[in-house]
């Protein structure tokens, strides 16, 4: 029997070779997106299916198994529900900041409930997607053969939207692996015009510049982003670590007691997991102050209600359940993405340039294609008025010619005209020899010339395609730009630039006998003259009244003593800002008060360096002087700024020179 040859293989360097195939064609062909237009090949085969379907955001909805079916057969062989997990993600509005499909059904939900089998959903492209596969036709982009060779599919998408920023990108390959957060549209436009107007100078354009139009991700369940030096670490270099917090409010109930309401998570968050991390946390006594939690998520949005016991302080309990719970996550960004075919980690900047190139390849060819489409048309348009303007002479050539092959080569010896144009000519129906039809064909004409001008212009010049795509980007945020959803909370680390965003303007504290306080800016107070009526200062219950009204500047430090000789400090802008007439918010929103613990002073700072002293006074009569720089910096626990005999208590405050 002839077992053919046999070869000697070293098992050491066919296990390499055999695994760095393996691992480059899950790199290239799986787990990493495309540089270009932010797609994996599995999405990129979903979208140019349901486009190839008719399945588009105008038309009815299909069943997402016909779709899954469609993928599988021609592009993807792949399992079913790697397919239908991803198409029922490009759905979800909570997983993608601008969802590309259009679904129908239960496509699964914030709470980690899987979508319904695809047999029960339908779906269909959104408008977005749309975008995405905008002038396929029109020779932009290369298509190479699917898995079987019966078939071509696109190799990258003409992506009018900067699609990988937008939406962003996670996937585990062999050895590396991509986490891209999403971003706000409109951010983004700003700063690809911005790159594209200093083109010529790309070079010096920095991180900061670009920043000022980007200042973070913007994700899809909101939340807001702690500190701005991941942020930074992440678009300079392609990696960083971006603090992410849920966000939450503490209310006032009956009875002297708080509820916090978490009203957004972080991305990615599993609402149900969090829900019962901190159940078990309170069933631990880990955090021992929470007496009952409800989930009161609707329609309207989200809403975890967390009750607190009696004497419970809210903000304590709110900075556990950061410390404890996915309420604050990291998100690790790793920027990394197909560039050529090749694995690249790649800072903010160099992602919009290669969509600014990738936009620019796709106009050229576009152009090109349109432009060739343009001149066979008017070659043809020539030789029907060559006709036109011959008529007779045509006729009498056609019917004194044997046959059509005869009339054609009698023609194109005649009129000096081409295969083509004669061919046209003799497809011309008699009714195109009307008045109006021929009116018809020079108009045609004439719009035609205008066409290839206008193409030849746009090919000569590359600064009017870069304007084109800014048009076009604009455009895109005319259609489907909306406001940021994710605040950004500087630290105390970049206080600096946090004061820099904030408006320095003259500002009211008032503050109730409830503990009710809350800012209102100087200007809503008009001035009256002799005789003036008044306006409303406060809303607030029956029992309740200001007892405090302290001037100052928003960016003003505010320092509050209380009845224990504590003091405790607050910048004056992150004071809730409210109407003239509302009652404001409980000072426990504000300050980590004990439960029995009151405000008695409060006194504005401009600068702890030039004012000079601090003198309290205590019910007993005791005076102390302290100076104030000794309360530059207070820790959000307070600090004691006078020991108190038992019985007294700190009753007033005033700065001295």
């Amino acid at each position: 029997m002839d077992i053919g040859n046999i070869e000697q293989v070293d098992i050491d360097t066919q296990m390499r070779e055999a695994y760095l195939d393996y691992a480059m064609s899950v790199i290239v062909a799986r787990a990493l997106p495309d540089a270009r237009d932010g797609l994996k090949p599995v999405h990129r085969r979903i979208l140019f299916a349901m486009d190839e379907l008719g399945n588009r955001s105008n038309g009815p909805y299909k069943k997402s198994a016909r779709i899954v079916g469609e993928v599988l057969g021609k592009y993807h062989p792949h399992g079913d529900s790697a397919v239908y997990e991803t198409m029922a993600r490009m759905a979800q509005d909570f997983s993608m900041r601008y969802p590309l499909v259009d679904g129908q059904g239960n496509f699964g939900s914030i709470d980690g409930d899987a979508p319904a089998a695809m047999r029960y959903t339908e779906a269909r492209l959104k408008k977005m997607a749309e975008e995405m596969l905008a002038d396929l036709d029109k020779d932009t982009v290369d298509f190479g053969p699917n898995f079987d060779e019966s078939l071509e599919e696109p190799l990258v998408l003409p992506a009018r939207l900067p699609n990988l920023l937008l939406n962003g990108a996670s996937g585990i390959a062999v050895g590396m692996a991509t986490n891209i957060p999403p971003h706000n549209l409109r951010e983004l436009a700003g700063a690809i015009s911005h790159v594209i107007d200093n083109i010529d100078k790309a070079e010096d354009i920095t991180v900061e510049e670009l920043m000022k139009f980007v200042p973070g991700p913007d994700f899809p369940t909101g939340g807001m982003i702690v500190g701005a030096e991941g942020i930074l670490s992440a678009y300079a270099t392609g990696r960083g670590r971006v603090v992410m917090r849920g966000v939450a409010h503490i209310e006032e109930m009956k009875g002297s007691r708080h509820q916090i309401i978490i009203t957004e998570i972080p991305y990615q968050v599993n609402k149900t997991t969090l829900i019962e991390r901190i159940a078990e946390l309170a069933r631990s006594e880990k955090i021992d102050q929470i007496s009952d939690m409800r989930d009161e998520s609707d329609q309207r949005g989200m809403s975890i209600v967390i009750e607190l016991k009696r004497g419970a302080q809210p903000k304590k309990v709110l900075n556990q359940l950061y410390k404890y719970t996915a309420l604050q996550s990291t998100f690790g960004v790793i920027m990394l993405s197909l560039v050529d075919g090749e694995p690249r980690t790649l800072p903010l900047k160099r992602m919009l340039q290669i969509f600014i190139e990738h936009r620019q390849t796709v106009i050229v060819r576009r152009s090109n294609f349109e432009l060739a489409k343009a001149r066979a048309r008017q070659h043809i348009l020539d030789g029907l008025l060559i006709a036109l303007n011959n008529i007779d002479a045509v006729i009498k050539t056609i019917r004194q010619a044997e046959d059509v092959d005869v009339a054609k080569t009698d023609l194109m010896k005649k009129f000096k005209l081409s295969e083509l144009q004669a061919q046209a000519i003799l497809d011309m129906q008699l009714r195109r020899l009307a008045a109006l039809e021929r009116w018809k064909i020079e108009e045609e004409h004439k719009q035609v010339q205008a066409q290839i001008d206008h193409l030849e212009d746009l090919l000569a010049h590359p600064k009017k395609i870069l304007a084109l795509i800014k048009s076009d980007l604009n455009e895109m945020v005319e259609k489907f730009g909306d406001d940021r959803r994710t605040k950004i909370a500087l630290d105390a680390k970049v206080e600096f630039h946090e004061e820099d965003l904030v408006h320095d303007e003259a500002v009211l504290i008032s503050l109730t006998e409830r503990g009710y306080i809350k800012r209102v800016a100087a200007a809503a107070f008009r001035s009256q003259s002799r005789g003036g009526r008044g306006v409303m200062g406060h809303t607030m219950k029956e029992e309740d009244e200001v007892v405090m009204l302290i001037p100052a500047r928003s960016l003003d430090s505010m320092l509050f003593f209380s009845d224990k000789g504590k003091v405790y400090s607050e910048k004056v802008y992150q004071i809730p800002d409210a109407d003239r007439a509302a009652k404001g918010i409980p000072l426990v929103n504000v300050l980590a008060l004990d439960a029995t613990e009151r405000v008695t002073a409060a006194i504005a700072v401009s600068d702890f360096a030039t004012h000079g002293y601090c003198i309290m006074a205590t019910v007993g009569g005791k005076v102390k002087r302290v100076i104030l720089e000794e309360f530059a910096s207070v820790r959000p626990s307070g600090l004691i700024a006078i020991n108190l005999e038992e019985g007294d208590t700190l009753g007033w405050a005033r700065l001295t020179s």
